[in-house]
Order: C-alpha cells, then structure tokens, then sequence
C-alpha cells in the first residue's frame, strides 16, 4: 500500500497481533522495528522477516525503553513514520474488591502509560519532519465496562482518549492519529481469558475470534489514504464495511 521503505515501530510484537503487523508491513516494504520484552521471539521474527527487520528488546512501562527504540529504528533506518500502539495485557483477571493493588496499576503502566511513553518517544522526530502515523490497538473495552476487567477497561477507555488528544494538538502539524479496535481476537490473550471464566466473553469458543492477520491488514490500511477520512477517530474491524475496504471479504 502506502508503506514501502518507510519505517514502523511496533510495540508487543513478539506474538499475536504485533508479530502478525510485523509480517505483513515487512512483506508490503516497510522497514520494521520490533519492541518486545521477549528477546527469544523478537530474535526469532527478525530473522524470519528478514534484512529490514530490527528487534528491539524492552518493556513499553519504561519510558527509556521506548526512547531508546525510537533513537534505535532511527539509527538504523533514518526514521520511525508509524507507530503502532500494540502492546497491552489482561492478567490478572479480578474483581476489583479483590484485586491487587500492584498488579492492578501495573497493567496500567503498560496498558495507558505505555501508550503515551510511545507517543512522547516518537512525536519530537514525526513533528521535525512534518509527517507521521500513530495507531493504537483500543477495544470494546473502552467505551462499556465488563465484569472482572476494570483494569483494563479503565487502561482501553484511557487510550482512546489520549488519541483523540493526540489527534487535537497534532492533526495540524501532519501526524494522522487514531485507533482500531478488533473485537475478539484468537492470540494468548483470548486463552487467558478462557482460562479465567468469567464473564461471557471466556464463554465463546475459539472459532468465534477473528485472525490476528485481519488486524494487521486493518493497521496497514490504515496506512493508507483510503483510510484519512477516520483520523482522530477509533474505528471498528467489527463493521461489514470497513472489512470491505481492509479488504477481508
């Protein structure tokens, strides 16, 4: 599409939705930076990808992690024109009367806090050159609450707003920001879903969860001019139409 030798940043790209984006930009000619905490996995899909891969082993919760995987896709590639907002966690599932303190404000700190760090990083080097594309994986999640997942909810309802911020003080200034949200996903985190059984989201069964690929061609789209009429907006892979122009059917 629109990406050939330009340069993304993807963050939790050693499984599920991550590596799948990393595939499929790197097939369509993109320099691809791979963040991830898994060292192994990131190694492993950079070599896959092949010579315009870069594994960038480091934890989205650090914001010197993820500065220091900006200043690395731009030593190695000369820039970081999208970033794509990926990694977040579920675990642990909990009611809140008993939840974890700790636990709970960590999924925060990657979930939200990981989300601005990424946009801190990146937005210096897209506003000196008057360009860029920020996308962040949101959720259903956002906008209702579901039993035993306020953590993430609370994290998902964060993020979409801090893209619309993000949209609001930058738009102007070139960079195209906005959200995709997938719906139910077949990746790790659906089986720690399953795993916890509450609510009736860990009652569906596998066959009912999109591809993580269908999520990564959505990010590529939106990419692309086709997809400028969304910007500053979260847009569903749950509508028929939007499938259509992805492409998926």
């Amino acid at each position: 599409m629109s990406v050939f030798g330009k340069t993304v940043l993807i963050t939790g790209a050693s499984r599920g939705i991550g590596a799948e984006a990393g595939r499929i930009f790197g097939r369509s000619g993109a320099n691809v930076g791979l963040m991830a905490r898994s060292k192994f996995h990131i190694e492993s899909l950079t070599v896959e990808i092949g010579e315009n891969a870069f594994g960038i082993e480091g934890d989205v919760s650090s914001h010197d992690d993820l500065k220091a995987a900006v200043d690395g896709c731009i030593d190695q590639f000369g820039s970081v024109d999208i970033l794509i907002n990926n990694a977040a966690v579920i675990n642990p599932i909990s009611h809140l009367s008993v939840a974890s303190y700790e636990e709970w404000a960590h999924v925060i700190d990657i979930n939200l806090k990981g989300v601005f760090f990424g946009m801190r990083a990146v937005l210096p080097h897209m506003k000196a050159v008057g360009r860029g594309t920020v996308l962040t994986v949101s959720s259903g999640a956002a906008h209702g609450p579901v039993e035993a997942w306020s953590h993430y909810c609370a994290s998902k309802a964060g993020v979409a707003m801090l893209t619309r911020c993000l949209d609001k003080e930058e738009r102007a200034n070139g960079i195209r920001a906005f959200g995709l949200s997938p719906g139910t996903v077949a990746t790790q985190m659906q089986k720690e879903i399953k795993a916890s059984g509450i609510n009736p989201i860990s009652q569906l069964h596998w066959s009912d969860h999109i591809p993580a690929a269908w999520v990564a061609k959505a990010l590529l789209w939106m990419c692309s001019e086709d997809a400028d009429e969304f910007i500053g907006e979260e847009i569903s892979l749950r509508d028929r139409e939007i499938q259509k122009r992805v492409g998926l059917c």
